[in-house]
């Protein structure tokens, strides 16, 4: 008996059409367990890309200090008390910790009204140094980031973010050398950024902040040497989590600070964040492939399930086909056939809606997150056909052993 015998094919179908609800539940398992693990798979996957997206352009090794109230008493100073960052220590950071590659302070201010074509918006302000582009990155959709020059020539410019835009400058695809006016100064639009809100954000929403050069904004807004956070960034061969208690040290050294003292400074570290979102999706992918599996191992015992009925009802015919000359090859391939049969057709059918799925889901999220991917890869699809096969042939392999042992005078028996 071939497998590309004509009649063997006639015969499997016909074998799964006599047994319609039987077949159709059965082979749903199979579906229903294919089906989840490849949509499982591109769900988890567009969320991977749609987070990758949100904290593109943000140093995977920097981190973020603040200085808080203290809460530790330290050479004549009490505790609760209130200290500043300054601009000096910009200088002590990057004369006394190497492994920082970028060091760069901002200040802020929220609250403000943005003023542009008798529209307005509420909006936060933010001045930092042209490297800050280094730590997180704008994304300029339009126009140029802040420079250097524009600090140091105090230039009245800003580069604002892509919800500002839209409300201030309506219908207008590049609003750069337009101006805006904010607590009566006004500053020219030089850039639009196209970060969104997602992912690591520690000045505020980037659609709703407008951007200026850090000496414009501490001379407009009378800042003196005060800084409301340090940003930085370690060289690649030093983890920011060893580098940051450096700098912390460092710091509280400067600025009379007990050495223990855990609330006077805050720290956020990007390194930590990242290493918890990549374990958080390693989670993920387990658990998709335990619940996937799992399914499809049910599936796969109900498949084997209706082998073995099979069998048993159809023990007489296999007796006759012993008696005039099958062998046990034939009556192997027959019943390992229809398992994988209705394996593959109940499985190609799960992945062909999960892909359709995704693809919609793909579609509506396009415009949001264009770079986000939802569906999987061919070498996934060729591999859960290669899973499907293998499932196929040990569901049928139990029934296919227990009809190739039948005798004709067993068989006769039966009857």
């Amino acid at each position: 008996m071939k497998l590309l015998d004509s009649d063997l094919w006639e015969e499997i179908f016909d074998s799964l059409r006599k047994n319609r609800t039987r077949t159709f539940l059965t082979a749903f398992g199979i579906f229903w367990g294919v089906f989840m693990l490849i949509l499982l798979m591109g769900g988890g996957k567009g969320l991977e890309t749609m987070l990758g997206e949100n904290f593109a352009g943000a140093a995977s090794n920097s981190g973020f200090m603040i200085s808080n109230t203290t809460s530790e008493s330290y050479k004549g100073f009490r505790s609760g008390r209130n200290w500043d960052l300054e601009l000096d220590d910009v200088a002590r950071i990057r004369n006394c910790v190497p492994e920082i590659c970028v060091v760069t302070p901002t200040i802020s201010r929220w609250g403000a009204r943005a003023l542009a074509n008798d529209k307005s918006c509420g909006v936060s302000l933010v001045g930092h140094y042209a490297d800050y582009v280094k730590v997180d990155n704008p994304k300029i959709k339009s126009g140029r980031a802040v420079t250097d020059a524009d600090g140091m020539q105090h230039r009245k410019v800003c580069v604002i973010g892509k919800r500002v835009a839209e409300e201030l400058f309506p219908g207008m695809e590049n609003p750069c050398g337009q101006f805006l006016r904010i607590d009566s100064i006004n500053y020219c639009v030089i850039g639009v950024s196209g970060k969104g809100a997602g992912g690591i954000n520690i000045g505020g929403n980037p659609e709703t902040t407008v951007y200026l050069p850090y000496e414009t904004m501490r001379q407009m807004y009378n800042r003196g040497n005060e800084v409301d956070l340090l940003a930085l960034v370690a060289k690649d061969e030093y983890p920011m989590s060893e580098v940051q208690y450096k700098v912390e040290a460092l710091l509280k050294r400067v600025h009379m600070i007990h050495p223990k003292d855990t609330q006077a400074l805050i720290k956020v570290n990007t390194e930590a964040i990242f290493s918890m979102i990549d374990s958080l999706f390693t989670g993920v992918s387990i658990l998709v492939w335990m619940i996937g599996l799992g399914t499809l191992l049910a599936g796969s015992i109900g498949v084997s399930n209706i082998m073995v009925v099979t069998v048993k009802e159809r023990t007489t015919e296999i007796g006759i086909r012993r008696a005039i000359g099958a062998t046990p090859k034939d009556i192997l391939t027959m019943v390992m056939s229809e398992s994988i049969v209705l394996t593959l057709i109940a499985g190609m059918s799960g992945i062909t809606l999960a892909v359709l799925i995704l693809q919609a889901i793909e579609n509506v999220t396009h415009a949001d997150y264009p770079t986000a991917q939802y569906q999987i890869s061919f070498g996934v699809a060729i591999g859960a056909s290669l899973m499907l096969t293998v499932l196929g042939i040990l569901a049928g392999l139990a029934p296919a052993i227990r009809a190739m042992r039948i005798k004709p005078v067993d068989a006769m028996r039966e009857e």
